[in-house]
């Protein structure tokens, strides 16, 4: 906790409040986001939240923290936490459902997409306020000039693009978006395609690992001595049960 000046014995002490009270941003019924700081609660300390629902499809908006880190807790439904690592250069998606996190470091690009309907996220930050830049900010303040010129890009093909982008969005698509229903079925096709790719290839690997270990202890235990080498593998077949050869 920060170090905290707060005089304890004041009748404005604050310990405890109603987040449903403090609405940070509404898109609709099923979309919208409840906040809570130091604002709301005068004991918090060096902490906040966001209390996050969204329906399937629904996207917490490409955005930055530059004042803080970000752990990202599935309450209910399932959401993909994106990040970009700015020091690999890489995109990274965390699949989650309730009980597990994702963790957004400080200052770094992010977006999260739900994946199932009645999601609900806690977003918890370690700051007394977060503060927040959303890419449609970006988007629709920085001149399509500046864009063309950078990019090597059509101005005219810019301005029209992104002139739909009229505010900040915090929950997309945006309400009036004529290809809602496209576009959310496409992303999350995508996404669907991307979490269970990934989620195969981690299971193979750790049934490589288990089926390994497996074998190196027959091995041991029937020959009484230690194995030299790692045994070969075979290529991964079918459901992967076929992985290793019994060459000893």
């Amino acid at each position: 906790m920060a170090v905290s000046y707060m005089d304890f014995t004041s009748p404005s002490v604050r310990f405890t409040y109603d987040v449903n009270q403090n609405r940070f941003f509404t898109k609709d019924s099923q979309n919208f986001i409840n906040s809570l700081s130091i604002n709301q609660l005068n004991t918090l300390g060096n902490a906040s939240l966001l209390d996050i629902y969204l329906s399937r499809g629904n996207v917490v908006e490409p955005h930055i923290h530059q004042n803080a880190s970000e752990l990202v807790y599935a309450v209910t439904g399932a959401a993909t936490v994106s990040i970009i690592n700015p020091f690999t250069k890489e995109l990274l998606n965390f699949p989650i459902t309730p009980g597990q996190v994702a963790l957004v470091p400080q200052g770094w690009w992010h977006y999260e997409i739900a994946t199932a309907d009645d999601t609900h996220l806690l977003a918890i930050f370690d700051a007394p306020v977060p503060e927040f830049i959303g890419g449609s900010d970006l988007l629709r303040l920085t001149p399509a000039s500046v864009f063309a010129h950078t990019y090597c890009l059509n101005e005219a093909k810019v301005k029209e693009t992104l002139a739909p982008i009229k505010d900040t969005v915090v929950i997309g698509p945006p309400k009036d978006c004529p290809n809602q229903g496209q576009v959310q079925g496409e992303m999350i096709q995508q996404h669907f395609k991307r979490d269970y790719y990934d989620m195969f290839q981690q299971q193979q690997e750790q049934l490589l690992e288990q089926q390994e270990r497996h074998f190196q202890h027959q091995f041991q235990h029937s020959s009484g001595r230690q194995p030299q080498e790692q045994l070969p593998r075979r290529q991964v077949i079918g459901n992967g049960w076929d992985i290793f050869a019994e060459e000893f």
